[in-house]
């Protein structure tokens, strides 16, 4: 079951003889899964390493500086950690070095061989470049729900990022599973109501309400509400940054409870709150955190825009 998610990260990587892999575990992560990538990357005849450390408290909280500098060194960083190393500094600087990077916070042995990791990522390469084909001149999206979600994203200028799992070229960097596609907004103002799943909460029995004004998350209501609040408040304001916009492209991802196969599904979009600074945002959190909206209307400067997955 190990065995084919972990050749799939091999092949989507481009890993060959002779690269060096950096394989970042921490000790939550279950050992099945560090020891399936170290095996696959050992037999490709690859000069692997597996670095364990003590897992973080969130998602986008540094690393210590060992690990950073050892993933400058490396080709390929696989990460299987039990929080997304992808919105911090080290993971940048790694890129800026050319190490190519795989992100796959929380990942489980189910996930590994099924689901999003099952799918064919040139299909949603293709997908992907076809919608940034369609979005690139955008300048205002508006998502709209049945539940309560009204929220205008001011995008003009902005660039749109493509996650599709294929990451072949130096400096590049993707989650696994993957397929989405995200943009940081210049600005965004009105309310979203989260009714997927929530990062640090999982599948939510009850929605979280999120109200929006310039960009800042003024006001969170709802079951969950209070313990968000209290998690922001230790970061601080900028926390309450409205982050992202994604659209999930993944034909065969599903909603788990994990954001990390979650915010691929197709048909679905998520805001994040936090960190964009890794992704031509202007704010640096420590913290990233990603809500899924299930079953969005979706409108381009003023345009109905209907989603597609098929080619």
């Amino acid at each position: 079951m190990i065995t084919k998610g972990a050749n799939k990260v091999m092949e989507c990587y481009g890993v060959k003889t002779g690269d060096k892999v950096l394989i970042i575990v921490d000790t939550k992560t279950p050992v099945s899964i560090g020891g399936g990538l170290f095996e696959a990357a050992r037999e490709i005849g690859c000069e692997v390493m597996l670095l364990t450390m003590l897992p973080r408290s969130r998602h986008g909280e540094e690393m210590p500086e060992s690990v950073a500098q050892a993933m400058i060194y490396s080709d390929v960083v696989i990460a299987p950690t039990t929080f997304s190393l992808t919105h911090t500094q080290a993971r940048i600087n790694a890129c800026k070095a050319g190490t190519r990077v795989a992100s796959m916070p929380g990942i489980t042995e189910k996930m590994m061989a099924s689901g999003g990791m099952t799918a064919n990522y040139d299909l949603i390469n293709e997908i992907a470049i076809d919608l940034d084909k369609k979005l690139h001149n955008a300048k205002a999206i508006r998502v709209v729900t049945d539940s309560g979600t009204d929220i205008t994203f001011d995008i003009e200028g902005c660039k749109w990022y493509m996650d599709t799992g294929i990451c072949h070229e130096p400096g590049c960097s993707s989650n696994l599973p993957a397929g989405e596609l995200y943009i940081a907004p210049k600005d965004a103002n009105g309310v979203f109501i989260v009714d997927g799943s929530m990062s640090s909460f999982g599948l939510l029995d009850s929605p979280l309400e999120f109200t929006v004004k310039n960009r800042n998350v003024t006001n969170i209501k709802g079951k969950h509400a209070e313990e968000l609040n209290a998690i922001l408040e230790k970061v601080g304001e900028k926390a309450r940054n409205i982050a992202e916009f994604g659209i999930g492209i993944n034909p065969e991802a599903r909603l788990i409870g994990n954001v990390l196969e979650d915010e691929k599904v197709g048909g679905t979009v998520h805001i994040a709150i936090g960190d964009n600074s890794t992704f031509g945002g202007d704010v640096i959190a420590g913290i990233h955190l990603d809500g899924i909206i299930k079953e969005p209307h979706l409108y381009v400067d003023g345009e109905r825009f209907i989603l597609s997955f098929t080619k």
